[in-house]
């Protein structure tokens, strides 16, 4: 057993789960009228209300003392004070400095005046493409923006940039290519027109493959269209630290944005990565999305654990995964901006603690993340939500909702809400036998027939959920809404007592990847054995005409 599983603290929390049998909500509700009181905290702009939740007045105590046991508030301290964290590659996690407002300290050196310059230059370049006087090759404004990346670099401007349409320049119109499959980029390619289109090639290294294969064949296309060489300086920039690379590519040094080895790529939004998202609603709406997320960070590193947002989001997802098995996790926006929230949490939360090493190595003997996933409302009613009412498995899930909607239309945000209320109403109350019987009496059931359909209408409920509610969704709220999603997966990686930030798993794939590329063309490689049988087989299948590479 591991130290974690042998703690007191884990073992106090064993002992209370086995409590729990028989307790249903509806009569914890039933026994506290002020229930949503006790358990309804606010921060940034955010309100969390966990009422919903399996728990009495003995639970989160005993969550508390895990969170120290486990040394949460040293953690938190870690991070904020540039402490190397990402222990395996040596490097701090400091993210948290690309929205600071104070001096942020690395190794003895404050790193917000690097921080702030790059944000300036982001600023003079942004300013220069919104007003019309940064052109293309041309002459004429840039319409289309075009972002190459792959995950971090792809996933948090793509969900930003869709959240913030309402606040994006009318003339810019943004595309996001990630996908090594070059339908991705063909398709954004007829969309566009050479001549006011503008590519960002988002590449720490300026070697991520799929990102580079991209941006080559767009380079290529460019060349094609406009006939000069020429046209790469007036329609690449880069976000990279390799100026050799991006100056062999053809990028103006000038139009390179560097960013940090302290920014890890799905924390990495905040910096100039967040170029694409920049250019679409401007500079001063970005640094809104900043304020938000510094709020946040305030929060949590300032406020006990007892009324700390983040804190309370995972040490209730470590309640279920560890304790009752819960092995999925659903993420509900009820807000279509919010539409790829769930796919850019599904690399936060699980490139970040899908881990089964502890820091030191050892093996795990305790369940870390757990799938996430999610679709916005009302559209997974009509999926899923089958599944998390009278599914087999335990669900738990974030519900999240404006106050107030964009786009005002009729009923429609009325309804929308009243769902997403109603919602988290039926998950944890369900509908019970005697509850169904009556309701089929009152519909002229009887007998036999109301008794062959009343086990299919009547479920269990007791599903735990948490309502995130903002005012409406605007770059502050989003800030602050990311914020409290990185720093809860923050959260369970020191519970967990892994590296939350390293993601050794993406890279094996990677490095057969390019070992069977460089096999295709050398039949005595081909030969050699050094593959399983279905592994060859696929390569001679797929890959033995090297010309369809």
């Amino acid at each position: 057993m591991s130290r974690l599983t042998e703690s007191p603290a884990w073992k106090a929390l064993v002992t209370h789960h086995a409590a729990f049998r028989g307790i249903h909500m509806r009569e914890l509700f039933a026994a506290d009228p002020r229930r949503n009181e006790r358990y309804t905290l606010r921060a940034a702009g955010l309100t969390l209300d966990y009422s919903k939740n399996l728990l009495v007045e003995a639970t989160m105590p005993l969550l508390h003392a895990l969170a120290r046991q486990q040394d949460v508030p040293g953690w938190i301290e870690r991070m904020f004070n540039g402490s190397r964290i990402n222990s395996t590659e040596n490097r701090a996690a400091f993210h948290v400095a690309l929205r600071a407002t104070t001096p942020m300290l690395l190794d003895g050196h404050d790193v917000v005046p690097s921080v702030l310059r790059v944000r300036a230059a982001m600023r003079r370049f942004t300013d220069g493409v919104r007003n019309g006087s940064i052109v293309g090759s041309t002459g004429k404004a840039l319409c289309s923006v075009v972002n190459i990346g792959i995950g971090g670099s792809d996933l948090g401007p793509l969900m930003a940039t869709l959240a913030l349409t309402p606040y994006r320049h009318t003339r810019i119109t943004p595309y996001f290519v990630s996908n090594v499959d070059g339908t991705h980029l063909a398709e954004v390619l007829k969309r566009v027109q050479a001549d006011t289109t503008l590519f960002i090639v988002a590449s720490k290294t300026f070697t991520t493959q799929e990102t580079l294969a991209n941006a080559t064949s767009a380079r290529r296309w460019l060349i094609d269209q406009l006939g000069t060489e020429d046209a790469v300086r007036h329609h690449f920039v880069a976000l990279s630290t390799n100026l050799a690379a991006t100056g062999h590519f053809g990028i103006d040094a000038e139009r390179v944005f560097e960013f940090w080895d302290w920014v890890g790529g799905r924390y990495s939004l905040w910096s100039a990565i967040g170029l694409s998202l920049a250019l679409a609603i401007g500079m001063d709406e970005f640094e809104q999305m900043l304020a938000g997320a510094n709020a946040m960070d305030t929060h949590f590193r300032t406020t006990p654990l007892e009324s700390n947002l983040p804190v309370t989001l995972a040490l209730l997802g470590i309640w279920y995964t560890n304790f009752f098995g819960a092995r999925a996790h659903a993420v509900l926006p009820y807000d279509q901006y919010l539409a790829r929230f769930p796919a850019y949490l599904q690399q936060l939360e699980m490139e970040s603690n899908g881990k089964s090493v502890t820091r030191d190595g050892e093996p795990v003997d305790y369940a870390t993340c757990p799938v996430v996933w999610g679709e916005p409302g009302t559209n997974g009613q009509h999926a899923f939500y089958q599944l998390l009412h009278q599914g087999t498995p335990l669900v738990p899930a974030d519900f999240i909702a404006p106050v107030y909607s964009h786009n005002p239309m009729g009923e429609h945000h009325r309804l929308l809400v009243a769902n997403f209320i109603a919602q988290t109403e039926a998950l944890m109350r369900g509908k019970t036998h005697a509850e169904v019987r009556s309701e089929l009496k009152a519909q002229g059931l009887a007998d036999e027939a109301l008794e062959r359909l009343l086990p299919h209408k009547a479920f269990s409920g007791n599903r735990p959920t948490n309502s995130i509610v903002l005012d409406r969704l605007t770059p502050h709220s989003l800030g602050a809404l990311i914020a409290l999603y990185e720093h809860k997966v923050f959260v369970q990686g020191a519970v967990w007592n892994i590296n939350s930030f390293d993601q050794w798993g993406v890279e094996l794939g990677k490095q057969l990847a390019q070992r069977i590329l460089d096999e295709v063309g050398d039949s005595a490689a081909s030969r050699s054995g050094s593959h399983d049988a279905s592994t060859s087989a696929l390569i001679r299948h797929m890959l033995r005409d090297s010309a369809r590479i």
